[in-house]
């Protein structure tokens, strides 16, 4: 998150993708959730670039001119660069999300995280939000049917720019659905007396082991590098130009 280095988030990329590949989680069990994730993705870089074009200009204090598209609008060498370096980014970040939502058991995360001094509510909320991911992509891909029984095609056959568009018309209907649930949810815990005691009990734990503590000194070895590459000239973006 703090590092915009090039060099540090292809290194990651890479890393990301292959312990993805070697998870060997099903495209099935996370197809829903990454369409939804690249559509916020396009219309985040849109937004973007629609709103501050020359961000790039600003940070990497040069100006290269690619091609003009529209009034103020002209595509420059920096922003792409700067643009891509988001990009990289979110596929930094996508195939561990998605492994992670997929292979992680919500109750054991929640009670982890209160062993390391977070409060239980916390760690509940984050359970809960876990929960309903397989809920929101059969809600996903439910309303999608649904929509192609009505004629709107969202399959290869269609444009891309169709296809998202008629995704995104998805979006809504799913936010208020799952907003509808948290409301539920809520409602409930609270009639439970929930958050009563400052401390809980909990019926799903998982000790550390040898694998555990050799994954996280290669975290924090990797970051450290990674942080020293990023901000060894004073800035954490990597200037080519």
């Amino acid at each position: 998150m703090l590092s915009y280095d090039t060099r540090v988030l292809v290194v990651m990329v890479v890393f990301s993708l292959v312990i993805f590949y070697m998870s060997k989680t099903k495209w099935k069990q996370v197809g829903a959730v990454f369409n939804m994730i690249m559509i916020f993705l396009l219309l985040n870089i849109i937004a973007v670039f629609i709103f501050s074009p020359y961000q790039g200009v600003k940070i990497y204090g040069s100006r290269t001119d690619l091609f003009h598209i529209i009034g103020p609008y002209t595509m420059t060498a920096e922003q792409l660069f700067y643009e891509g370096n988001m990009i990289l980014k979110y596929f930094t970040i996508i195939p561990a999300a998605l492994m992670f939502f997929v292979t992680t058991d919500p109750s054991e995360f929640a009670a982890s995280l209160n062993k390391v001094g977070i409060h239980y509510n916390i760690g509940y909320a984050i359970a809960i939000a876990l929960r309903y991911i397989p809920d929101v992509q059969g809600d996903f891909t439910k309303i999608k049917h649904a929509q192609e029984a009505r004629g709107i095609e969202m399959s290869g056959k269609a444009s891309l720019i169709s296809r998202i568009k008629n995704v995104a018309a998805i979006i809504f209907p799913l936010i208020f659905s799952s907003m509808s649930r948290i409301d539920t949810i809520s409602n409930a815990m609270e009639l439970r007396g929930f958050g009563k005691h400052k401390k809980r009990t909990w019926y799903y734990a998982r000790p550390l082991k040898r694998n555990d503590y050799l994954t996280i000194g290669v975290v924090v070895i990797f970051a450290i590098i990674g942080l020293f590459i990023t901000f060894h000239n004073g800035s954490r973006f990597y200037n080519p130009f």
